[in-house]
């Protein structure tokens, strides 16, 4: 049996990651009909990736071994199914099936309790799995470039409440159902070039929206289809706003007044979870602390409190960096010894030092 020297590696050196990829993967996976089993005893990886493969087919039922994933990416192939065994895979945050063969999703995707990025665009699949609201993390989802009718109507669900991005460009559907306010977090929804004649004015209800798409859709609006093929996001928004409360009006006040105090409430919820997310950029995670302490120190004089309160550093060790120009710019960069003084000087006063002594004035 041929054996596959990036496979062999990945074993010995126990990597992590392991990418497979191009016309030489391609000529090893027809020659012996698909992938080596040997892939699927790599039980330590987080990231896979098969791609840009035709003669890749199929997956066999022993990626559920890889228990460990955390990103499968099989894109560019010719994949016709996925085993339903992917449910097994509870680690998996990330899931690219784009640019397949690809008719159907197995139902063991709704299992992946942490998938928070699933593309599935550029394939031949009619339908979504129902039971997607299980997958509570999700944020973002790709199902353009398919034949697509309908979405499952689990998807508009309270429980998809971190799902920001939605794409379902270039398929046939028909309904976009006026459940959809319920996503709370939705950011960007694309559904360009389908068979929508209504756009609904709950839509208009989805707090964190700030991007649309619904061009190349015949809708029984004129007026709406002509804002759509010219118009930005507000204006619609505000169109379609518009159009909710005359029908509220024309079904009751007490209607229009608890639309309005779900509204406020979704609001406050939304500025809220901006300003959390705003928080979070700004935290700086610790990973490891050494006990023990090491030579490389970082002098900081009292005059750079006043500039820059705070300073974090780090010492970055077994990078596997290609020749290039890349390496050359990361030598340069790092050509420095201990003890470093972190200090603040006038302009004049500052120069850049690089190999060989040679210098000169910033």
């Amino acid at each position: 049996m041929e054996k596959w020297p990036e496979i062999e590696k990945a074993a010995t050196e126990k990597r992590r990651e392991l990418v497979l990829q191009g016309s030489g993967v391609d000529k090893r996976i027809s020659s012996r009909g698909g992938l080596p089993s040997s892939v699927y005893s790599l039980q330590l990886l987080n990231y896979l990736e098969v791609s840009q493969c035709p003669s890749l087919t199929e997956i066999r039922g022993e990626i559920q071994y890889l228990t460990n994933l955390q990103s499968l990416v099989l894109c560019r192939n010719k994949l016709t199914s996925v085993p339903d065994v992917l449910g097994i895979l509870k680690s998996l945050k990330v899931l690219d099936l784009s640019v397949n063969n690809l008719k159907g999703l197995p139902e063991g995707i709704i299992q992946l309790k942490e998938l928070n990025t699933l593309n599935v665009s550029c394939n031949f699949l009619e339908a979504l799995p129902d039971g997607l609201s299980q997958c509570t993390k999700l944020s973002t989802i790709n199902v353009s470039k398919n034949q697509i009718t309908a979405f499952p109507p689990d998807l508009f669900s309270e429980r998809l409440d971190l799902l920001s991005t939605l794409v379902a460009s270039d398929n046939s559907i028909q309904e976009l159902s006026g459940e959809i306010y319920k996503l709370s977090a939705l950011k960007v929804l694309d559904v360009s070039n389908n068979k929508l004649s209504e756009i609904p004015s709950d839509l208009s209800n989805c707090p964190k929206l700030k991007e649309i798409n619904f061009k190349g859709n015949k809708l029984s609006d004129k007026r709406l289809e002509k804002m759509v093929n010219g118009c930005q996001t507000k204006s619609i928004l505000e169109y379609l706003r518009g159009k909710g409360r005359g029908r509220q009006g024309e079904e009751g006040g007490d209607a229009d007044k608890k639309k309005k105090q779900q509204r406020k409430k979704k609001g406050k919820v939304a500025e809220e979870q901006d300003e959390v997310e705003e928080l979070n950029k700004m935290v700086v995670r610790v990973l490891h602390v050494s006990e023990a302490p090491t030579a490389l120190t970082v002098k900081v004089s009292a005059e750079v409190k006043d500039v820059r309160p705070y300073l974090v550093c780090c010492l970055v060790r077994g990078m596997n960096l290609k020749a290039g120009n890349s390496l050359k710019r990361f030598l340069m960069a790092q050509l420095v010894k201990s003890p470093l003084v972190y200090d603040v000087k006038p302009p004049t006063q500052l120069k850049v030092r690089i190999r060989r002594g040679l210098s000169f004035e910033v």
